[in-house]
This record gives C-alpha cells, structure tokens and sequence, in this order.
C-alpha cells in the first residue's frame, strides 16, 4: 500500500506540475502577506510593510527553488535546465568544446577499437553451437605444436573418455575447374564427423558424414562455403548434384554452409570443404598412415560435467599409450587444450599478448585524456572564478555549481565518446574487410562492432565525464567567494607539487614512451626492409603453383618441373630461375628430425636437431641470391638414381657437425634412417619469422624428393610488369591448364611483415595520440598556471620586466614538467622497446637517430602545447588588469 501511494504522489508531482507550482507561490506569498500585516499593524505603511516583509523573508527564487527540492519529483526537469545551461554556456567557448571533444573522442575511439578487437578475437566465441565447450587438442610441454598425425588423431578420438566428439581438419588449396577456366580455391579437409560434431546445419542440401569415408579417396564430395557459392555459382539453388573439378578429379557438390560459418578458424575462410580421406587427391599424397607426419589439427567438444584439467588428464593417459606403442614416433608425446579459433595457442597468445598490451595503452590514453581535460576544465574554472563567485555571493548552492559543472563535462564527454565511436565504426568495418595477406583467404577479422561495443563506449564516455568533471570540483568547494570577489582571484598559484602536477608528468612520459616505442618500430620496419634474409627479394619474380591443380600425376611432376625452369631460364632478360618446394618466410614451413650419422635409435629425443627442410632444383640458389660458402650445389644429375646428397645451411652445419668446414663430405640420417651427404654450405637466413634466432636448414634436390608444389623464382632487371605478362606467355605455351599466380617476392613478404607493420602502424597510431595528449595536457597546465598569475604578470610588465623573465615566470613550471616527464618516458620507453625485437625485425632503442627523434618531437610537442598561453602572457595589458582589480 505505502508503495501505491509512492507511486500515486510521483505520478500526481509529474502530471500536475503547473497546479502543485502554483499552490507552492501562493503558499510562499502568503508568508510574506502575513508578515507584512503584522509590520503593518506595528505603525508601518503598506508600502514599507512589505519591503520591510520581502527583506526578512530572503531569497523568494532561492525558497521557491529548495521548496520544489524539498517536494522531490524534480529531477528530470532540474536536468533539463542544467542542460540547457550547460549548452549555453559551452556555446561561448567553441575552441575549448571543440578540443575538449576531439581529446575525448581520440582516446574513446581508440578504445572502441581494441576493445572491438579483442572482443572479436578473444572474447567472443565461434559461430558454432556451444562454442564455449570446443578445445584445440594440442601437442605440449616436450613439444609445444598446434598439430597431430592422423593415425595418433584416430587413437585419440576412440580411446579418450572426457571428449563427446573429436575432429580433424587441415588447409590445404585446389585448382577448382566449375566450366571455365580452373582457379585456385583454399579449402578445408575435414573428417567425416566434422559438420556433424559442431553442429553446423547446411543452408542447402547436405553434409558428408563419417559414414561417407570408405578409404583413400572414396569420398569424392564437396560442400561450397556461402560466400564462395555467391561469387562462383551466382547462389544457383540447382547446384546441388553438379559435378565439378578439383584438381581433374570430378567431385559432386552435396550442399553449402550456412551463411556467417567460416570455418573453425577466425582468420581463415574457406572456399569450400572436402573429406580429409580424399588428401592425396587434393595435396598429392597423403600422410594419413604416417605416424610421423603431423599436418592435421584436432577439435573436440567436452562432455557435459568434464573440465578441461580434467580432459587433459585423460588425453595425456593416452599419450601413455602411443609412448609405449610408437616409440619412434611419439616419443615423450604430451597433450594440452588451448580455446580454438587462432590455430589453439600458435598464434593465440602472440594475439592475446598483443591485444592485452593494446588494451593497456588504450587505458593509459584515456586515463591521460581525462587528465588533461581536468587540467583544462580547472584552467577554465580559473577563468570563471569571478562569475561562480558571484554566483556564490547572490544565494546560489555550491551543490548546484557542482552539479552544473559535472553537466557540462558530461555533455562534452558524450560527444566526445558519440565522435570516438562513429570514427571506430568507420575503422572497424575497414577492418571486417581488410585482407593483409595476398593471395590468403583472410578476407577481413569478425571485428563488427555489437551491443557490447556500443555499451562501453556509452559507459567510457559517463565515467570520463564524472572523472575529469570532478577535477576541479575541490578547487570551487573551497573558493571563498568574498575573497575572489574583493581580489579576482581565488587564490595565487603555489609552488608546491600538485596532483595535477603528477598527472601531468605521468601523461608526459606515456607520451615519450609511445613516442620512443613507435620510432623504434619505424626504424625496425624500415631495416626489415633492406636487410639480410639469406636471399635476395629485390628483382625476383615467384610463380606459384602445384602441378597437382592441373592433374599431374607424381611420376609426370619432375618432368613437368624442369621444363617450366628450362623455359624460365631462356627468356631474354632472366638471369636466373630456380624452383622450390616452399619458400623461406612462408607460413607453409615444414621442420624434419636429423640425426649424426652414429645414431641407430632414430627417436625424438636422439635427434641432434630439428631443421627446416626444402626440395630444390640446381638454379635455386643463384634465383635466390642465396651465397654458397663452401662446397657445390645440386645438379641435374642428383636425381633419385644418384646417392642422397643435401646442401645445408651454416647453423646446421654448426650443430650436426661441429663447424662449417668439417660438414663437407660428412653424412647424417633423417628420421626414416636415409643417409644424405652434405656436399655444400650456404650461408644462414631467416625462415619462419624475422625475429628467430639462426636455424639449421637443408636444401635436398628435387628429383630425390619429388613434390608436386611449386615455387618459381625468376631474377631479372626487367619491369615486373612486362616480366609477369611474358612468364605467364611462357607458362600457357607449355600447359594452358596450368592454375598459377605471379606476383614480386617482395609481395609475397607481406605475410612475414605482418606483425612488424601491425605493430608499427599500432603503437604509430598510439604515439600519435600521445603526442596530441600531451600537447592538450601541457596547454591546459600553462593556460591554468598563466590565468592564475595574470595579476602578477601584468605587475611584472609594468614594472618593466623582459618577455624573457615574463614567460619564466608564465611558463617555467610547465617547462621543466615537460623535461622531466620526457625524461622520465624516455628511459622507459628504451626499456619498453626490448619487448619490440619479439615483433620487429632489427627493432632498437639505442639508434642515435630514435633519440634524437623523441627529444625534437617532445620538444616541438612543448613549443606547440604553450604558444597560446606564452602569447596570452606577452599580451597582458596591465592598465586593463590593475583596473579590473
């Protein structure tokens, strides 16, 4: 009951305002009536009677304002009018409103950003039912590898007890022949199980199942991704049953994925899917019953009660077995769940990593954003001390001061965060599109901006507008307004260290600290540009290919080989053209165990190093610009006739052998117990990443290790233009079914440059909005520090003091904050910057030219920050000052 009358006296005060208004000025009127009669019965006329009454009375605006108060029911029209207040008021100051939004809607929209990317990467799960119970079941602790072999994938998946479902999938590419001309797709080989097991219903006709795979190559089945049935088959809801080519074997289209599944990777998204049993149709040969070989990555969904330490338990009992049944193979195996969706924790936790220390930056920039706003928001404070005093002095509460100043940085801040997140907006769905890496399906990241975007934003934006808002609160709380009245002044300025100050140094060395790290980047990248990779990229052409797209069989492949680096050769123009297997910095890098020639026991702990391998032809070093060191290289005649013979690399040389030298000649085993004799040592290079350490590397001669992919490389000083237009003439006068791409090798590095350009264009953008806080953050401490000394500064004028000694005096504590917060973000950013070499190619803190680089830049930051406040200072007329006073 008391609740129904709550609610009935809220209703009665909201729609009865005017009747409750009116009642309330009468009420008020009649105090003063009744006052005035009596002053009237006392001997006073009617006139002075109520003077005398409304005197005594007070404040009717005040009384009639806390009577409403007092009522409740208020708020929202309170609100109202301190909004329009606020906008008024801000109306009068466009350039303080508009740096004011631009600073906030920097540092919210950077925010948006990583908050949008982590929430897309990390924190939100997979488009798969029950997303939240799928795990990467991964290679651990001996031997940390997102990858497993197919027969130790079947071991697992029958014998495990905590899994309800276990799949296996591998990428793989195809050339694709739908009536035309054939094209290259990527494409997932999935198991059986694979749709069924995710849950995943098709969006027309339907999946293969486990009970489809019969043996090698008896599942000749294809299921289109949406997208690709869009763009390929112009969403023919008849393409169900049609008979395409992939790779000259026909295989019958079953149906197509729903839209919005990519896959079970963020960052990959197929063409379409084929059974993984059909592998040797897609890739050439198969590895499915070979222990060794670990080219397939694992799925599985808990079941329902089980958690994932207890699921690696279970995994690992099974490890326990294929320890004691393969030695050789699985030796000291281990197993470990990582949350899918980033290859488990391959590229995972560089990932989580990376946007972590996103976060924290975004943080640290709104935190100084907020900072600096309060500075400016005190500054202008300072300037309307007279006005807020007199405010004070006529009867208004300190509470309502307050509470229209915290309106006006709401105000701001929400525009500021509406600004910041269209900006973001624009980015991200550049972002959901963007595809970094030629020639790789990573056609955008699932980075779309949702609710939750929308909702932190939104809260960012309140909390920034309550945090710097109150900032000068403290300084109106204490404002004797008598006093800044009588002076107009609410103080002198002290020459003690203030929070504010801190503030202010701790924005100043984030700023110095993105500034260093973001240099460091620059020049990182810049000299993984121009540096030593172990080849040669500049004026080198690739040609990408497998001969397995245009229906070569294995015996035909090195035939076919030879004469596409025969005819590459004799193009006018060439002076080189070599062939690989795969290229060095590729992301399809493939490492084999190698053992010392003395070994009999070929186990994993045995090996005397894990080395990168390639199948080469003998113009490879010479397209590669790769330098022989000792030795000789691979000819025609190291076919699969002749004894097993490698070139190797310095650092293999170093571990297998002891020394370069002593190499030459020498023999060592590979896991299968193949003796190869090391004839040549070329010189070290990179091969997975730019930032490794030197790895071993072998180079084994293609006609003694057949493989029917195909890297091309042709040198030559020719345009690339003209040079890509006569290789592809070249290559359809041989074969016009040939399925290829061209492009420079300095293209191709793009996907090795990734991290480096990410990271440099990320902490790039950071500094820059630093830089720019730091430069509202300086200004807001020198405008504050000159408007409270304006008094004395025209003092100083007029007694004839020097420009020089005036902007000391203005300036000199916004100076040596900016030195000593530059100094400080100087020295952190050398630190912080060791964290880069994992990232960046060659990163250093210690190049003269990044010094000298950060000391300008703070310094211009500095000169730009105090112009206006230094020419506000020079401009004091001390006549118009002294007067005012």
């Amino acid at each position: 009951m008391k609740l129904a009358a709550y609610l009935r006296s809220l209703a009665a005060k909201f729609f009865r305002r005017a009747q409750i208004s009116d009642d309330m000025d009468e009420e008020l009127r009649s105090h003063i009536q009744l006052r005035a009669d009596d002053l009237a019965r006392s001997g006073f006329s009617r006139a002075e009677a109520e003077r005398r009454a409304r005197i005594e009375f007070g404040g009717y605006q005040r009384f009639r304002e806390e009577s409403h108060e007092a009522l409740g029911g208020q708020f929202i029209e309170t609100a109202l009018q301190d909004v329009r207040f606020a906008l008024r008021t801000l109306r009068k100051s466009p350039g303080f409103v508009a740096v004011a939004i631009l600073t906030l809607a920097m540092a919210i929209g950077a925010n948006a950003v990583v908050f949008s990317l982590l929430n897309g990467l990390i924190l939100r799960p997979l488009n798969i039912p029950r997303a939240d119970s799928l795990y990467m079941v991964e290679r651990g602790v001996n031997e940390e590898s997102p990858m497993q072999s197919y027969p130790d994938y079947v071991d697992l998946r029958d014998r495990n007890r905590s899994l309800s479902g276990l799949v296996a999938y591998d990428i793989d590419r195809a050339g694709v022949d739908t009536g035309g001309n054939p094209s290259s797709s990527w494409l997932y080989e999935a198991s059986g199980n694979y749709f069924d097991e995710l849950g995943i219903q098709p969006y027309l006709g339907r999946f293969f199942h486990a009970s489809d795979e019969r043996g090698p190559n008896s599942a000749p089945y294809i299921v289109l991704g949406y997208d690709y049935w869009h763009s390929h088959f112009q969403a023919d809801r008849g393409v169900v049953g049609r008979s395409v080519l992939v790779n000259k074997y026909p295989y019958t289209i079953l149906g197509v994925a729903p839209p919005g599944f990519r896959g079970s990777e963020l960052f990959f998204t197929p063409d379409f899917w084929v059974p993984i049993v059909d592998q040797e149709q897609m890739a050439g040969n198969s590895d499915l019953n070979s222990r060794g070989t670990r080219g397939t990555w694992l799925l599985g969904r808990l079941k329902t009660g089980v958690t994932p330490a207890q699921a690696t338990a279970d995994l690992n009992s099974v490890a326990g077995y294929l320890v004691k049944s393969y030695p050789k193979d699985d030796d000291r195996i281990s197993f470990k769940l990582a949350r899918p969706g980033l290859i488990g924790d391959m590229l995972g936790r560089p990932v989580r990593a990376f946007l972590a220390g996103l976060t924290l930056l975004a943080g640290l920039i709104l935190l100084a954003a907020c900072a600096n706003l309060g500075s400016l928001f005190t500054a202008r404070a300072a300037d309307h001390s007279r006005e807020i005093a007199l405010r004070l002095a006529l009867g208004s509460s300190r509470r309502r001061i307050v509470r229209q100043m915290l309106t006006e940085a709401v105000l701001v801040s929400l525009a500021g965060g509406v600004a910041g997140l269209i900006g973001a907006i624009v980015l991200l769905r550049w972002l959901s599109h963007w595809q970094p890496v030629a020639n790789m399906p990573i056609n955008g990241l699932p980075v779309n901006p949702d609710l939750s975007v929308y909702a932190m934003a939104l809260l960012l934006a309140l909390a920034s507008g309550l945090l710097f808002g109150m900032v000068p609160i403290r300084q109106v709380l204490r404002a004797n307004p008598w006093q800044v009245v009588k002076s107009g002044s609410s103080g002198a300025a002290g020459s003690k260290l203030t929070i504010r100050d801190l503030l202010l140094v701790v924005q100043i060395a984030i700023c110095a600290v993105l500034v260093t790290s973001s240099l460091v980047a620059l020049r990182g990248l810049m000299r993984s540009l121009h540096s030593d990779f172990g080849f040669e990229p500049q004026n080198a052409l690739l040609v990408d290919s497998d001969l397995d797209m245009a229906g070569y069989s294995a015996e035909r492949v090195p035939a076919m080989q030879r004469r596409m680096v025969d005819a590459l050769e004799g193009m006018p123009g060439v002076s080189a053209a070599g062939l690989s297997d795969r290229l060095p910095l590729a992301a399809d890098w493939y490492e084999d165990l190698v053992f010392k020639d003395s070994t009999t026991d070929m186990k994993m702990s045995n090996a005397a190093a894990e080395t990168v391998m390639y199948d080469v032809t003998p113009g490879y070093f010479r397209a590669a610009g790769t330098a022989l060191l000792f030795g000789r290289t691979i000819t025609w005649h190291d076919d699969k006739n002749a004894p097993r013979v490698a070139v190797v690399n310095r650092e293999f040389a170093r571990k297998v052998f002891g020394s370069e030298t002593a190499a030459l000649g020498r023999y060592y085993k590979r896991t299968d117990g193949t003796r190869i004799q090391a004839v040549g040592v070329v010189e070290n290079g990179k091969h997975k990443t730019l930032t490794e350490d030197p790895e071993p590397a072998m180079f084994l001669p293609i006609l003694q290790s057949p493989s029917s992919a195909t890297w091309l490389i042709v040198r030559s000083n020719r345009d690339p233009q003209e040079l890509t237009v006569a290789v592809e003439s070249t290559l359809r006068n041989l074969d016009a079914g040939l399925v290829f791409s061209i492009r420079t090798w300095k293209k191709q590095l793009d996907s090795a440059l990734f991290a480096s350009r990410i990271a440099t264009i990320s902490l790039g953008v950071l500094g820059g909005l630093g830089a720019m806080l730091a430069v509202t953050g300086i200004f807001g401490m020198a405008a504050y520090s000159v408007s409270k000394r304006m008094r004395e500064l025209g003092i100083r004028i007029a007694l004839g003091a020097r420009r020089k000694e005036v902007l000391r005096a203005a300036l000199g504590r916004a100076f040596r904050l900016l030195a000593f917060g530059s100094a400080a973000g100087l020295v952190l950013g050398l630190a912080a910057t060791r964290i880069l070499s994992f990232i960046v190619y060659q990163a250093t803190p210690r190049d003269p030219l990044v010094l000298a680089g950060v000391v300008l830049a703070m310094a211009l930051l500095g000169l730009v920050a105090t112009w206006i406040p230094a020419s506000r200072a020079l401009g004091a007329n001390p006549l118009v000052l002294l007067r005012e006073e």
